[in-house]
């Protein structure tokens, strides 16, 4: 069972920037790929990036792809989403979550297993 929180969020102006962690414990931290999903009120959860177990490979969302970059420290069991350019349709919830299918990249939630409580992002305008 694999256990995760999400750190890093907050307030910030349209342009800043911010980096949610997300930190797992309760499991082989190189096993599982890893996610971050966004949810704004009113809207179904969203695909945002993606990392595989090793952090060979990874994707984003085409909406965030040229602004927000994840990454993964397994020797710290912790995965980053390092987000600059935000604006306010930014604004969402943001989740962690994780999969035991540590060599595929997944973009679908239902694919994941495991998930975080979730860090709030609000961008102002």
């Amino acid at each position: 069972q694999v256990q995760l929180v999400e750190s890093g969020g907050g307030l910030v102006q349209t342009g800043g920037s911010l980096r949610l962690s997300c930190a797992a414990s309760g499991g082989t931290f190189s096993g599982y790929t890893m996610g971050w999903f966004r949810q704004a009120p009113g809207k179904e959860r969203e695909f945002v990036a993606s990392i595989t177990g090793s952090g060979a490979v990874r994707t984003h969302a085409d909406s965030v792809k040229d602004k927000f970059t994840i990454s993964r420290d397994n020797a710290k069991n912790t995965m980053y989403l390092q987000m600059n350019s935000l604006k306010p349709e930014d604004t969402a919830l943001y989740y962690c979550a994780a999969s035991p299918k540590w060599s595929t990249l997944l973009l679908d939630p239902n694919g994941f297993d495991y998930w975080g409580q979730g860090t709030q992002v609000t961008v102002s305008s």
